[in-house]
């Protein structure tokens, strides 16, 4: 974990939270941040399955912004960890309207990065009349290209990470390792499923960050509910047509939009906030000259802060 950037607003913890069952099976965390009376901001999480962090309510002004955050399907505090089933991108948004209703908001501001860019525009689109607008980072459509480079192209980069990603699985299946890490992780005996999903979750985190950070245990949590649902979401495209994120921009392309892009992101590369781009115009691209994929990069902290500080002023971004 790098340094904690001194842009971010001081700890602040929530006004309530609670938990909320959605179906039969599935039950989410929620919390509320802020003034109640500010301008309503959703933060999604990355992952998918990444959860919160108590870092995740310090880019707004609590002063000024309600800020409400959950733990998605699977993932954090919600319940059952790491569960995959009755968990689609369809649902998620289903959860968002569920949240919004029970807030009692009418419109809010879509925060995302990572994964949580893909949900926040997958539900700005099924939504846009619930939308002031929108902050991205680390832009990740979930193209089959792009799941590609996450499993395969970054040994470009990374060679021995990917390694160490590819040593458990047989060289008989490593043609396909999607399958083999999903059959691994979505299987119900726990000896198979945590190596598997410990070695998914750290071939990820290790290149988080421009810079090299100090080794970092991960939490059995996020291993766990990164490791299947991100194999769960990826086998499956996101659960979306085909570059349907782009295809289908139009619908929110008269919002305000901010997205700030590591230059350096190995994780979501920055041709994917391009594209992005340049299917909306309108939308403001921030390139982050030293960065990585990490929101806790002091340059896109930075950013995002920015970000919020100006929409807070004035609804839009310039």
């Amino acid at each position: 974990m790098p340094a904690i950037p001194t842009c971010l607003f001081p700890p602040i913890q929530p006004t309530r939270h609670g938990m909320l069952q959605v179906d039969a099976l599935h039950t989410i965390y929620w919390e509320e941040v802020g003034n109640p009376k500010g301008i309503p901001v959703l933060f999604l999480h990355g992952g998918p399955g990444a959860g919160l962090s108590p870092q995740h309510r310090r880019f707004f002004d609590p002063q000024q912004y309600r800020i409400i955050l959950f733990d998605q399907r699977g993932a954090g505090k919600s319940t059952p960890l790491g569960e995959w089933r009755e968990n689609t991108t369809q649902l998620l948004i289903g959860d968002i309207e569920t949240l919004r209703e029970q807030f009692g908001v009418d419109k809010w501001l879509v925060f995302g990065g990572s994964w949580g860019s893909t949900l926040a525009l997958a539900y700005g689109q099924a939504h846009p009349e619930r939308c002031l607008g929108f902050i991205l980072r680390g832009i990740f459509l979930c193209t089959a290209a792009e799941v590609d480079w996450f499993l395969h192209g970054v040994r470009w980069f990374y060679p021995e990470l990917y390694e160490e990603f590819v040593a458990p699985i047989p060289e008989a299946e490593r043609a396909d390792l999607l399958t083999a890490y999903t059959t691994r992780m979505l299987c119900d005996d726990p000896a198979v499923y945590w190596p598997a999903a410990r070695a998914w979750s750290r071939f990820e985190g290790r290149r988080v960050f421009l810079l090299p950070q100090p080794e970092d245990t991960a939490s059995d949590t996020l291993d766990l509910g990164v490791g299947r649902l991100e194999s769960h979401y990826m086998a499956n495209q996101g659960f979306l047509r085909e570059d349907q994120l782009v295809q289908d921009v139009g619908r929110i392309a008269h919002l305000p939009c901010v997205i700030v892009q590591g230059r350096y992101d190995v994780i979501c590369p920055p041709l994917s906030a391009y594209r992005l781009h340049q299917a909306w115009p309108g939308a403001r691209l921030r390139m982050v000259a030293d960065a990585g994929h990490g929101a806790l990069e002091a340059g896109i902290a930075k950013a995002l802060v920015g970000a919020t500080e100006q929409f807070k002023r004035s609804g839009r971004f310039d």
